[in-house]
């Protein structure tokens, strides 16, 4: 549905994107992460048509964004960061605006109109002028109007910023459950929402995409995946990790927590993939201690996130404190 190549962006001398490429499948949602000023909005606003690229070429629905943009468009819905609307107007006002611009008449508009309020949860607000509205309510009617028609394509930019915990719910739950049937593409920088909604994540980095895979495979880029913490009880933190740290397939032992009753320790494996080995081998050599508790870690996506996106200098920074 959504196929992009070597797309570029150029403002003067700063190139805002460089050489972004990748697609997107009907029955999916990619997370498009990144930290401010990576490229994400200047990539979605090439992809929906409302910029036009310097280099590349965006095919949606295997229509041409720059050859022949109308019908390419007709399949989006957008929903933009800070996402403008007529303040002056009813929610109800705004929606059937949007409606008609959409091609819709009649009982379709009707349907249409009523479809998002109800999905949207927008019927306590439905005749009030949009400058009255909450934040929350504001960015509901904003995203509304982005599947009034019901596009096969969701380009959603920040969909949940400045909603509150069950608004964010409602949201991530409703773009979950039209991934099932669209090609959605949506940028945050909350990585919970990576868990909760995609089906995969690209990370881009100073306009270039520098990880894609899925959530599953990101977190094995973490150093944490496949590490293992236990806490062990009647036991010195220095005697454990150097315990720990004498096994073969260990690489380091650091002390989590070190209280008067017990001691809690991360043990990292000096090869990916071998975790069943490395929580084995750690019951094995500790025979006789008191082991209170033992798992293994899946991997963090802030851990991989902060790797691939921080500058050296920053990562040299951290790792002295």
């Amino acid at each position: 549905m959504i196929k992009v190549q070597n797309l570029a962006k150029t403002f003067g001398a700063k190139r805002a994107v460089d050489g972004v490429s990748f697609s997107v499948e009907r029955g999916e949602v990619l997370g498009f992460l990144g930290p401010n000023g990576a490229g994400k909005s200047t990539s979605m606003r090439m992809i929906t048509g409302f910029i036009p690229p310097t280099a590349g070429t965006i095919h949606v629905g295997g229509f041409d964004m720059v050859e022949n943009p109308i019908p390419a468009k007709r399949l989006i819905g957008y929903l933009p960061e800070n996402a403008p609307a007529y303040t002056d107007m009813t929610v109800y006002g705004f929606l059937n605006f949007a409606a008609e611009i959409r091609g819709l008449r009649g009982d379709a508009k009707k349907k249409a109109v009523y479809r998002v309020v109800e999905m949207c949860f927008l019927e306590n607000v439905l005749h009030q002028s949009v400058d009255t509205l909450s934040k929350g309510y504001r960015h509901r009617t904003c995203f509304a109007q982005s599947i009034i028609h019901d596009p096969e394509v969701l380009i959603l930019d920040e969909p949940t910023d400045g909603l509150d915990p069950n608004q964010k719910h409602e949201v991530r739950t409703l773009i979950r459950r039209m991934g099932e049937k669209k090609a959605i593409i949506f940028s945050t920088h909350i990585l919970e929402e990576v868990d909760a909604v995609c089906s995969r994540a690209m990370i881009i980095d100073r306009g270039k995409v520098v990880a894609n895979g899925t959530p599953q495979e990101l977190r094995q880029k973490s150093e944490f995946a496949g590490a293992v913490t236990l806490r062990v009880s009647g036991v010195a933190a220095n005697s454990l990790t150097q315990k720990l740290s004498q096994l073969p397939i260990v690489k380091r032992a650091v002390v989590v927590k070190e209280g008067a009753a017990s001691v809690t320790v991360r043990v990292f494996p000096k090869t990916a993939g071998i975790n069943g080995a490395l929580a084995e081998g750690i019951t094995d050599t500790l025979q006789g201690w008191k082991i209170e508790e033992l798992h293994t870690e899946e991997g963090r996506l802030d851990d991989v996130f902060r790797n691939i996106t921080m500058p050296d200098t920053a990562k040299e920074k951290e790792a002295t404190k």
